[in-house]
């Protein structure tokens, strides 16, 4: 009887092997073999025709040595401070709205044009918004935020359904006001969620590049 059970316990590793298998492959081709080889490409100097030789560190030497490598990883650090802090308190808010990144880019862009935007026509100014730099990154930030609030809703939201009203009629029972209520009973119930999205938005701002670009 053991003998049988073990024996069908083991068909069902080799099943379970087989259905994960092409998720497995995927990974390892798409993404764990991309990270290996691109880790291995930056101690090397790429020559034409994609040749390579071993350079050691100096890579990460001349990178660090570099004024445009500190100014962009400050413009990145900038970037992520200005989205994933709104975009969260906003999405608490909104309601959710998916769109292509760049369909997105292209209509914002229009929008922030500075000779015949539509943004400069209601405001009456005539503000280079992607061309002057004091003014581009929060342009960006801006159509970042707005992108990202209907994913972000859709999270949140999910979190708020899942906490139950048993606490909140008990609250109010209590005397406990709406703002009580909120940094009590929301805010800590949700607060799983929120790091979540928290995390989520943080590496979309700092691996951000199809908006930018």
């Amino acid at each position: 009887m053991r003998k049988a059970q073990s024996i069908a316990a083991r068909k069902e590793q080799h099943w379970a092997w087989l259905m994960v298998a092409p998720t497995i492959i995927g990974l390892l081709v798409l993404n764990y073999y991309p990270l290996i080889e691109t880790f291995i490409l930056s101690f090397s100097k790429t020559k034409t025709f994609g040749a390579s030789t071993f350079n050691g560190i100096d890579n990460y030497i001349q990178m660090f040595q570099s004024p445009e490598f500190w100014k962009a990883t400050w413009n990145t650090i900038l970037f992520c401070i200005l989205t994933v802090p709104v975009g969260i308190i906003l999405a608490i808010y909104f309601l959710p709205m998916v769109c292509a990144p760049a369909a997105i880019a292209m209509v914002w862009r229009w929008m922030f044009n500075g000779e015949y935007g539509i943004i400069n026509q209601i405001l009456g100014t005539k503000i280079s918004w992607l061309t002057d730099p004091k003014t581009a990154i929060v342009a960006c930030a801006i159509v970042a935020i707005w992108s990202s609030i209907g994913y972000d809703a859709v999270l949140l939201l999910s979190g708020l359904q899942n906490i139950s009203k048993s606490y909140y009629e008990a609250a109010r029972i209590d005397g406990a006001g709406r703002i009580k209520q909120f940094f009590s009973i929301t805010l800590p119930m949700i607060s799983p969620t929120l790091f979540v999205t928290l995390i989520m938005r943080m590496m979309a701002s700092l691996k951000v590049y199809d908006l930018i670009y």
